[in-house]
């Protein structure tokens, strides 16, 4: 596989990039090195290796999730730069059209 101009903007569109004309031999010749890259590493013997899932053998060592009892009201809102009864105050992000 060989990479062109139209495969350039194509990837380019897809990938929300502008390029100007005269980089673009530059990136077509990155690319078709990456791809020439790519084909060394279809070349080797992998018949013996088992397929990579996780990139290590750790696991999450992960707690029980209980219910506990909440903060009071009052500790919850004491840090509130501005608050009402029971609510956080908090400034309006949707607005109606």
């Amino acid at each position: 596989m060989s990479i062109d101009t139209q495969t350039v903007d194509q990837v380019a569109h897809l990938a929300r990039l502008e390029f100007d004309e005269a980089s673009k031999p530059r990136i077509i010749n990155d690319m078709n090195r990456m791809l020439s890259f790519v084909e060394q590493l279809n070349q080797l013997d992998t018949s013996n290796v088992e397929p990579l899932i996780y990139m290590s053998d750790e696991t999450n060592v992960l707690r029980k999730d209980e219910a506990k009892a909440g903060l009071p009201l009052a500790d919850v809102l004491k840090n509130a730069p501005k608050k009402d009864s029971d609510y956080f105050k908090v400034p309006k992000v949707v607005e109606k059209k």
